[in-house]
């Protein structure tokens, strides 16, 4: 009875060792995942970012020539 016992909690032993490993393995690849989702998104925040400054870029440009326009008087409007 003693030796079906200790087999029982042997075996026992060992599937949850075996399960702690396969634990182990599926938190590893959650993780790389992850860091895979967030480097991903950072790139694609980091071009969402250019392309922002790029439009302020232009619409500062836009505003500089208006302004121009109007300190030499060349503005486009006709004054009939």
């Amino acid at each position: 009875m003693k030796k079906v016992i200790l087999l029982l909690l042997a075996t026992f032993s060992l599937s949850l060792y075996s399960c702690r490993e396969s634990t182990q393995e599926k938190t590893e690849d959650a993780v790389e995942a992850i860091g895979k989702d967030i480097e991903d998104n950072v790139n694609k925040a980091g071009e969402k970012v250019k392309e922002g400054a790029k439009k302020v870029e232009e619409g500062a440009k836009d505003v500089e020539r208006e302004i121009d326009e109007e300190i030499h008087n060349t503005d486009d409007v006709n004054d009939n």
